[in-house]
């Protein structure tokens, strides 16, 4: 147990030796790892400049609708006839009872 204390206060002194160093060559490059003080704050937008906002969203939303809504067609619906669905029925029914017989 000794052992292991002692080895895990030697890790604890070699990270703070490495901290150390990446601080003062951070210093020296003019890194700064540390968050700015706006990102760590929130942004505040005034009521006035969200309502421009959401009128300018929504604006942009209906010219989107009013220029797709003509361009985009719809395609026809493709069924299946009766016939066909009994063929695959059954083709279907004769690969189980192929699989299920192997």
């Amino acid at each position: 147990m000794a052992n292991i204390q002692s080895i895990l206060a030697e890790l604890i002194q070699e990270r703070d030796r490495i901290s150390q160093a990446i601080a003062a060559l951070e210093s020296l490059d003019g890194i700064d790892t540390r968050p700015s003080t706006s990102a760590r704050q929130g942004h505040t937008v005034s009521a006035v400049a969200r309502r421009r906002m959401a009128e300018a969203q929504r604006a942009r939303r209906a010219r989107e609708q009013k220029s797709s809504s003509h361009t985009k067609a719809t395609a026809p619906r493709r069924t299946m006839s009766a016939e066909v669905i009994e063929k695959i029925r059954r083709a279907k029914k004769k690969w189980w009872k192929a699989k299920k017989a192997a």
